[in-house]
């Protein structure tokens, strides 16, 4: 395109309304020469001109490895103001209010620069510093399919609305420049040091001038015109190091960010942990962080239990596997579900058997806009059949438009049903797994209103199984947590009788999936969400769910997890007389189980305080007592009630400082102290009356890891 289209392109835009100048840059203290700077530090810089001036979430430049970005995005979290965009706000600025606010409406640049080194982001405006912070670094260089972006966010799934406006010049270091050589900077002016990728738009070809990125490629309206990128609000721009990933980006259909060669990668338990790391709940040990951490897919096949959750590798979101005997001690697999093979991200779902006993999952794919399904190839679970879309049909058999998302499936009656979360979820039915019939939405029009949850609920991360005689739908709301419905089919659709909160105080417990065992036991995790413990993807402790007659859920922690026991410790049957604590040094300690029955009738309260220090400061609480509506965990209040003449019974595990209780098989919660004290303490009270103790007794517990005392490696 000539000189003289792309002037008259400028007016078609009509960018002239309100320029304004942006450059970034990042700056960290000078180093002697002779000292490399750690991958992880760099230096985005752009000189820019945003209009109009109102848009939200553009970036002038984006350095992208994978789903992992960091970008010189323009108003998205705080209008009119500049910040380093990143992968989940994980490397963003969260408190931007007294960030400068752009208001210059004269077709002048600014320069912005963004630098990284080590855990400190600095942002400079002009030369000036506009804002700084810690953050956790990230090597976004090494990558071999790394790219750039120039107008959007980042390539894949939520990309937001592209920058409208001009990019003078661009260009990337990769070390932490200083103020001064930040203030050195001119556009289209070369530098020392030399950056590593460099832009400045003067050629009638967009061209990295030093080569780094030689490939690019457009989607929408991105040209350029007198020397100056124009983007118009809905084009972007890709530079890449090869043609086939530059293609890969700007695709039509679902563009994806490139990747270099798929090398699965395997988490592993170090073996020396961080102190505070947790001991016998199953957690993400990294590469990446699993956030989320969902539970999905599991199975109990070939004398193994196989468990998937997600995490965010290198590549995109992905699905860890690990495998286990016992359902305690695990053994990670290579991670092979994953966006290279699969073609789009790992999001939630579950797994479920055919007809013929074959094991299959079902999920929603990120970025593909569609829930799939998949089947593994051997009896490991590490190769994988190619994803199948899920499309309902109408009887008339075209698609119907729905919201792919969190899906589950399961056989009834012979058929397949599955239905796609959210807020009153679709249900499909199928034969064959091919071909999807719609039904319409899940629950049945006579929807009780005195459940305690609208009809219109989110229902996601869900889980359709029999217990007992009922069906039991395990899911979530996001904004509340795990949670369940009881209920039958009556006339094809699901009409709960009863509904009941697992998740308390928020929805820290969360993404629940569950596994029917071989001994025909139903049995459970959640992903312990937004709780003060290390390292991320704690998965809760394993849940037994029964449903006996009386039609009153039972949950007890899985009985597998005697195996973990040491030195019991046990103490005859005493009293804790009202107003007095009474001291427990047999569970004393950072990997405990302590079992204790407080003979009714109880005392209007009763209370266990753990780690508490020497003092009895910090820790957490315990509350029961008779006539009391809740079980009191930390601060979290459960619904759970003692019938007259009932005992109570707690079974209290202590991992660091995440506590899991259980009251009398009916009730359970999950609590963590920001702290692990160094050395716990744990005590008992009784207030309004004397606690009658029949028995107690405590157990330290093995580590379920590799390299520990306890049994050898699963």
């Amino acid at each position: 395109m000539s000189v003289r289209s792309y002037k008259r392109l400028l007016r078609i835009f009509a960018f002239a309304a309100a320029l304004v100048g942006v450059s970034t840059r990042f700056w960290a203290p000078d180093a002697g020469a002779a000292d490399p700077s750690p991958a992880t530090d760099r230096t985005l810089v752009a000189w820019a001109a945003p209009a109009p001036l109102d848009q939200r979430g553009g970036s002038v430049l984006t350095l992208q490895a994978g789903d992992v970005f960091d970008a010189i995005v323009f108003g998205e979290r705080e209008p009119r103001r500049w910040m380093l965009g990143s992968d989940r706000f994980r490397r963003t600025q969260a408190d931007q209010a007294a960030n400068a606010v752009e208001s210059n409406e004269s077709p002048s640049f600014v320069q912005i620069a963004i630098v990284t080194s080590g855990e400190q982001v600095l942002m400079y405006r002009d030369g000036e510093l506009y804002a700084t912070y810690a953050a956790e670094p990230v090597d976004l260089m090494s990558d071999p399919g790394r790219c750039v972006v120039f107008g959007l966010r980042h390539i894949g799934a939520a990309t937001g609305t592209p920058f409208a406006g001009l990019v003078d010049d661009a260009r990337i270091y990769d070390r932490a420049l200083s103020r001064e050589e930040i203030r050195a900077l001119a556009p289209n002016t070369p530098s020392t040091p030399e950056p590593v990728a460099w832009w400045d738009f003067n050629d009638p070809e967009v061209r990295d001038r030093r080569g780094l990125f030689p490939h690019h490629a457009v989607s929408g309206k991105a040209a350029t015109a007198d020397g100056r990128l124009v983007l118009d609000g809905s084009g972007y721009l890709v530079a890449a190091r090869t043609a086939a990933d530059a293609a890969l980006a700007t695709r039509a259909d679902h563009p994806r960010p490139p990747a270099g060669p798929f090398v699965p990668e395997t988490p592993h338990w170090p073996e020396r942990p961080p102190a505070g790391w947790l001991t016998f709940h199953l957690a993400h040990p990294g590469p990446g962080r699993a956030v989320p951490g969902d539970p999905n897919c599991i199975f109990d096949h070939g004398g193994r239990v196989h468990l998937h959750y997600i995490y965010a590798a290198r590549q995109g979101f992905a699905f860890a596997h690990v495998s286990s005997d016992d359902m305690v001690h695990w053994k990670w697999h290579p991670t092979v579900l994953a966006p290279p093979t699969t073609g789009h991200g790992m999001f939630s779902g579950t797994g479920f058997f055919d007809k013929d006993g074959r094991p299959v999952i079902i999920y929603h794919g990120q970025g593909a806009d569609r829930n799939v399904l998949q089947r593994p190839l051997d009896d490991t679970f590490d190769s994988w059949s190619e994803p199948v879309a899920v499309v309902p049909r109408d009887a008339a058999g075209t698609p119907v438009k729905i919201r792919n998302w969190d899906p589950d499936c399961w056989l009834m009656d012979g058929r397949y049903y599955a239905y796609s979360g959210g807020n009153d979820p679709p249900l499909m039915r199928s034969d064959d797994l091919v071909n999807w019939e719609y039904l319409g939405p899940l629950l049945h029009p006579e929807y009780r209103n005195d459940l305690g949850v609208p009809r219109g609920e989110d229902i996601s991360c869900g889980n359709m199984f029999r217990l007992g005689d009922k069906w039991m739908l395990l899911c979530i709301s996001h904004g509340r947590g795990c949670r369940y419905y009881l209920g039958d089919f009556v006339d094809g659709k699901y009409r709960p009788d009863s509904h009941a909160m697992m998740s308390f105080g928020g929805n820290q417990f969360f993404a629940p999936e569950s596994v029917l065992t071989r001994d025909g036991r139903r049995v459970m995790w959640a992903w312990l969400m937004n709780l003060p413990i290390q390292p991320t993807g704690v998965q809760s402790l394993p849940r037994e769910l029964e449903l006996p007659a009386d039609g009153v859920l039972r949950i007890r922690p899985l009985r597998e997890l005697a195996s973990l026991r040491l030195e019991p410790r046990t103490r005859p049957a005493f009293t804790v007389r009202a107003g007095e604590t009474v001291a427990v040094p047999e569970a004393e300690g950072d990997a405990v189980e302590l079992l204790l029955t407080v003979a009714a009738p109880l005392p209007p309260e009763f209370t266990v305080d753990l780690l508490s220090d020497a003092a009895g400061n910090g820790g957490m609480t315990i509350v029961a007592g008779e006539g009391r509506a809740t079980l009191g965990v930390g601060t979290t209040e459960a619904p759970f009630r003692t019938a007259n003449g009932e005992d109570l019974t707690l079974r209290v595990f202590i991992d660091k400082n995440l506590v899991e209780v259980f009251a009398n098989d009916r009730q359970a919660a999950a609590f963590a102290v920001p702290n692990a004290r160094a050395e716990p303490r744990i005590s008992l009270r009784a207030h309004g009356g004397d606690a009658q103790i029949k028995n107690l007794t405590a157990w330290k517990l093995r580590s379920i890891f590799p390299g520990f005392p306890g049994p050898a490696e699963h």
